[in-house]
C-alpha cells in the first residue's frame, strides 16, 4: 500500500482516557472493518508517564479506506471510557525538512531553491549595476553652500 493510500485509510482518535490501550482501540474499531495497525504514541515526559501512559490520541489504520470512513461516521463524538472522543481522517505529516523550525535551512530545501533561484540574466544585470561608475550624490548641489533663502 502506498503512503497516500495508507493515510486515506487511517483515522485519528483524540481525547482518549489514560486507561485506553491499543487492545481497547482494536476492539472498539473492529466492527467497522479489518484493522492493519493501531498506533498509540507514548508519553515522553517521565514525570507524567505513570499517570498518563500515552499522549491522549491514537491512529487506527484500516485495510480499506471505506472502513475508515465508516469508523469516522460512527465513532466521532462517541463515548469511550467516560470521555467523548474525536475521530477524524488522519492528516499525512509534513516532511521534517519542509516545516518551519525544521533542522534544514530553508535555502537548502529543494522547493525553496527552485522557487527563489535568481536567473542568470538577473545576476548579470546586478553585477553590471554594481560595477558601473557610481553617481555623485552631491552633483547639482553647487552653490547651495549658504543656508536660508536666496538674497535678492
Amino acid at each position: 500500500m502506498t503512503d497516500t493510500a495508507r493515510w486515506k485509510s487511517t483515522v485519528y482518535v483524540g481525547g482518549l482516557a489514560p486507561a485506553v490501550t491499543s487492545t481497547t482501540l482494536q476492539e472498539a474499531f473492529l466492527p467497522f472493518g479489518e484493522i492493519a495497525d493501531v498506533s498509540l504514541p507514548r508519553n515522553e515526559n517521565p514525570n507524567t508517564a505513570a499517570a498518563e501512559p500515552h499522549r491522549g490520541f491514537a491512529y487506527v489504520e484500516f485495510e480499506d479506506a471505506e472502513d475508515a470512513k465508516e469508523a469516522i461516521d460512527n465513532m466521532d463524538q462517541a463515548e469511550l471510557f467516560g470521555r467523548v472522543v474525536k475521530v477524524s481522517a488522519a492528516k499525512a505529516p509534513k516532511s521534517a525538512g519542509q516545516v518551519l523550525g525544521g533542522k534544514t535551512a530553508v535555502w537548502e530545501q529543494e522547493g525553496w531553491l527552485a522557487e527563489h533561484a535568481v536567473s542568470e540574466e538577473d545576476r548579470l544585470a546586478t553585477e553590471q549595476a554594481q560595477n558601473a561608475r557610481p553617481v555623485d550624490p552631491m552633483q547639482g548641489l553647487e552653490g547651495l553652500d549658504v543656508a536660508g533663502p536666496k538674497p535678492e
